[in-house]
């Protein structure tokens, strides 16, 4: 993606609110899947990862990219926000 496409998922994701939290616990396996199913139904999500430090939300943000094949969007200190699209496409991204 390039930088235009991905400043218009930064302001389409403003207005969100996150719909995983991420805990203590970490990345587990069911808090991954709760990801999967809010990309399958949403594309753009914003994630809440609490806990302070910076190097392990950059790395969460990391595994979680890869693991879903999510585009990382935007992270800004305990928030996340990735893309996926979906089938059909559901967000109209410019060229």
């Amino acid at each position: 993606m390039n930088t235009k496409q991905i400043s218009h998922l930064r302001g389409l994701a403003h207005k969100l609110n996150p719909v995983v939290m991420v805990g203590n616990n970490g990345l587990t396996d069911s808090v991954l899947q709760e990801i999967e199913n809010s990309l399958n139904a949403h594309e753009l999500i914003k994630i809440k990862v609490f806990g302070d430090d910076r190097e392990a939300r950059v790395a969460m943000l990391e595994e979680i990219c890869e693991k879903t094949g999510a585009v990382k969007v935007h992270h800004i200190g305990k928030q996340l926000v990735i893309y996926r699209q979906g089938e059909p496409a559901k967000i109209v991204i410019p060229k």
